[in-house]
């Protein structure tokens, strides 16, 4: 590559180390003049991360940085940016490949990488490798990152099974490795997961086409808010489902807060948007994996705002709220999205539904609604 060219970058994340570096070692061997630039946080505890360097034939370079803030992602921020833009002013580098640590999200990095590679850098690509054997026990593993030993910083409250789900749906592209150990059930579920994702065998040459494919980090952003993420279709295959159930109808706070424990449990994973009688304004997004529920709010529904408002907001998202516009309530909608091998499609949708408001509580009318118990104030408001 020509000195003072854009240098392509490519991301890969992933809890599945092996895969991942399988991942990276088939671009390094298949995409000429390639380096992957990998940071270890396994050494954060000691004060410092430790980068290494590499190309198809080995190692390069290894050197140290400091912690920063106490937060071994802090300090990959800090010292990749860097690193790539030194690679792109030598101008004798054809492909970075940046290589994530195990519980580092790839959202965060891509958009580092978006806004401070002062145009020496361009985005290629964000692959998640995939051990599809592995992904039902990643999905469903409730612990605390802090408790397996892959925490990013000391304040880390995320757990496995959320991480991974962020790290497979965020990613355009699913690298795959190939274990005998993985069934059609594994590979159904992480096709509903993500089912808009290219799915490639990680040594493939197809790969290496979609690391200079290109990816649009706002683009990638605006798709993983709430009120517009593009949630999987209905399915059902190798006796793994997805359950998209959609009403209008605004849920009873009370009722929905006592079946919440019922319904984090239902799947393997379940995410969307939905709203309360209680709080009509308030678009809240539902987040779950591995039976650790978040429920937070997502900022005011479009039909809460003035129309002036709607001029201001983004295209994606006015795009969204015109596709679930009500008469009534426009874009308040509730938008939930169940997926799991053995789900029970029919008694989800029946809790679901017995949530709602009845046909009385419905016809007393929204004053009447913002009188009905609070329940959820304690996880929306909390002191």
């Amino acid at each position: 590559m020509a000195a003072g060219c854009a240098l392509p970058v490519v991301v890969v994340a992933g809890l599945h180390s092996d895969a991942r570096r399988q991942t990276v070692e088939g671009l390094l061997r298949t995409v000429s003049d390639s380096v992957a630039l990998h940071h270890d946080l396994s050494t954060a505890a000691e004060g410092v991360v430790t980068l290494t360097v590499r190309d198809a034939s080995g190692e390069l370079s290894r050197g140290e940085a400091p912690l920063v803030n106490d937060c071994a992602c802090c300090a990959l921020r800090e010292n990749l940016v860097p690193e790539l833009e030194r690679l792109a002013a030598a101008g004798t580098v054809r492909l970075a490949v940046v290589e994530l640590w195990d519980s580092v999200e790839p959202k965060g990095m891509a958009e580092v990488i978006a806004a401070h590679g002062h145009g020496a850098l361009e985005f290629g690509c964000v692959v998640t490798a995939v051990d599809p054997a592995l992904v039902l026990p990643c999905l469903a593993n409730g612990d605390d990152l802090t408790e397996v030993g892959l925490a990013a910083a000391t304040a880390d409250r995320r757990t496995v099974a959320d991480t991974w789900a962020r790290q497979i749906e965020y990613a355009p592209v699913l690298a795959l490795v190939d274990n005998p150990e993985a069934d059609e059930e594994d590979h159904a579920l992480l096709a509903q997961l993500h089912p808009t994702a290219r799915r490639m065998a990680a040594d493939s040459p197809e790969l290496a086409e979609a690391a200079f494919g290109g990816f649009d980090v706002a683009m990638a952003a605006a798709a993983q808010h709430p009120a517009c993420t593009l949630l999987p279709q209905d399915a059902e295959e190798a006796g793994v489902g997805t359950l998209v159930w959609r009403r209008h109808r605004p849920f009873h706070p009370e009722r929905l807060y006592e079946a919440l424990e019922d319904l984090a449990c239902a799947a393997a994973r379940s995410r969307g948007r939905f709203w309360l009688a209680d709080r009509p304004d308030t678009l809240l997004a539902w987040d779950c994996a591995g039976g650790a529920l978040c429920v937070e709010s997502a900022g005011p529904w479009l039909a809460s705002l003035p129309d002036a408002a709607w001029e201001m907001a983004d295209p994606v998202r006015r795009a969204a709220a015109a596709l679930d516009w009500h008469p009534e309530h426009g874009d308040r909608c509730q938008h939930l999205v169940f997926t799991s091998p053995g789900l029970d499609r029919e008694g989800l949708a029946g809790l679901l539904d017995s949530c709602l408001l009845t046909d009385a509580e419905y016809a007393a009318g929204p004053e009447a609604w913002r009188r009905l118990p609070a329940a959820f104030d304690p996880l929306l408001d909390p002191a």
